[in-house]
């Protein structure tokens, strides 16, 4: 609204400046999406954090939960059977058990990242026998798919709290 102070108002983090580097580039700006996803869930008050706030049922502790699982599928090759349920946390989930587990995950899809020098080769996975998508194909669907969800999140952390900014 016009004229309203928000207390909980933060400075917007700009983008990475990465070097010319393709591999440079898409890993820059994923860590940036991921940090920024990251900091809408941290601190984000229960029952809030949980809640619908739209129709469809996308909560803001949902969505990381969910990301959690698309990177474990995309990165480590984890199996998902059913992707509607990623977008609940379980209710003994914390806000902090959700985002321990989160930034874990990332962590692993960092160090199998960083044993990858060819964009246009295959994600290793732990069972070779699987199809897997390329480096190239894999890093550009998370900055899409985490892009997408920051985005989700930046409205239903200020629906939330009045928190905005990256």
């Amino acid at each position: 609204m016009p004229g309203t102070i928000r207390p909980n108002r933060r400075g917007d983090t700009p983008p990475p400046r990465t070097g010319g580097d393709e591999t440079e580039t898409l890993r820059g700006f994923l860590d940036y999406l991921r940090t920024s996803i990251a900091a809408k869930v941290d601190g984000a008050p229960e029952p809030q954090v949980r809640t619908a706030a739209v129709p469809s049922g996308t909560n803001l502790l949902g969505l990381l939960n969910h990301l959690t699982f698309v990177e474990r599928a995309t990165f480590l090759g984890d199996d998902v059977t059913d992707w509607p349920a990623t977008f609940r946390a379980a209710p003994t989930d914390s806000v902090a058990d959700v985002l321990a587990r989160y930034r874990l995950t990332v962590e692993l899809a960092n160090e199998v990242l960083d044993g990858c020098t060819d964009l246009g080769a295959p994600i290793p996975r732990p069972r070779p026998d699987r199809p897997a998508p390329s480096i190239r194909w894999a890093l550009t669907h998370m900055i899409e798919e985490t892009g997408r969800h920051a985005g989700h999140a930046d409205i239903l952390r200020e629906l939330i709290d009045g928190a905005t900014g990256r």
